[in-house]
């Protein structure tokens, strides 16, 4: 990002009462503490600060990258020379609307996962127990269909508000948002900006909830390594098959590149032991993914997002 630009965009910021900072180290906002530093974080308490953060950029045609918990993002070791947008300040309370069986719960983009499952349950709401320890925002749960134990988020959204590449503002339904496994339409428009979603949620019992909830929770804390900075699972499950299982099956359990590590616990994880830097995870997945093509013939996708 050139002197000139950077320039124009903190004029700009600066001019419209914005909240940013400059160098900002991006390890320090993603889930596997990883990450150089961004030339701008902007961090927009509601929607009117975003579109006006969003419009700055444009104007002076820099790059912006929409973040949400940094649960499924690498950043580039070099950082990012641009800006990254914080969507955790939307977080506006929840509308509900009672329906006869149902309730629709419109939320902000950048409220936790784990906060609308603790809420759902406290209004003994049904149907994101399977959400409940997915460590994302709602707005990064729509961008990729987060799902576990056998539930999706599409299974349950009603619809999302977002604004496109123009900053024009629009809803659609569930139906239009070709959601499918580990994707959505806004995968593939990654200007667009989720503001929020709603969900359809079926009246049920408090107590079973959140039963159900705590099932989940301990299951992920007996087999998934939490100890560890990662970004949740780094394969997407191939189609027949399982990624943890195919790694495993390669005996590449522990496989480890600098500090990044196929998991002892659980070979779908690639963890942080200590320093690890974006090179080091790039470098064992690509490895990963041609042992297992090799010998196993599956091709492996990572389900993270590596940002340069």
């Amino acid at each position: 990002m050139h002197e000139q630009l950077k320039a124009e965009l903190r004029a700009g910021l600066q001019a419209a009462g914005l909240p940013f900072a400059e160098q900002e180290p991006l390890a320090a906002h993603t889930t596997f503490r990883i990450g150089g530093p961004a030339e701008f974080w902007c961090t927009p308490h509601d929607a009117e600060e975003l579109r006006t953060t969003l419009e700055c950029c444009k104007k002076v045609g820099a790059r912006f990258y929409l973040l949400g918990n940094g649960s499924n993002t690498l950043f580039s070791d070099e950082g990012f020379d641009g800006a990254v947008i914080d969507l955790r300040g939307l977080t506006p309370s929840i509308a509900a609307q009672e329906l006869q069986q149902e309730v629709l719960l419109t939320v902000g983009a950048g409220m936790t996962l784990g906060r609308l499952c603790a809420e759902a349950q406290q209004r003994a709401l049904t149907g994101l127990e399977f959400a409940c320890g997915i460590p994302g925002t709602v707005g990064g749960a729509v961008y990729m269909n987060a799902g576990a134990y056998g539930g999706e988020l599409k299974d349950v959204l009603e619809s999302v508000s977002y604004l496109d590449e123009e900053l024009q503002l629009h809803t659609l339904p569930v139906s239009e948002l070709n959601m499918g496994y580990r994707t959505s339409i806004f995968e593939k428009n990654p200007s667009w900006c989720v503001l929020s979603a709603t969900v359809r949620l079926k009246k049920g019992d408090a107590a079973q909830i959140l039963a159900q909830m705590q099932e989940y929770l301990e299951r992920r804390r007996e087999k998934q390594p939490l100890e560890w900075p990662s970004a949740g699972s780094t394969f997407k499950r191939p189609q027949g098959a399982f990624a943890g299982r195919l790694i495993e099956e390669c005996g590449l359990r522990g496989f480890t590149v600098g500090g990044a590590q196929i998991s002892e616990k659980h070979c779908g994880f690639v963890i942080n032991k200590g320093g690890a830097t974006c090179a080091d995870v790039v470098a064992l997945t690509e490895e990963v993914k041609r042992i297992v093509r090799e010998k196993t013939g599956y091709v492996l996708e990572r389900e993270i997002r590596v940002v340069k």
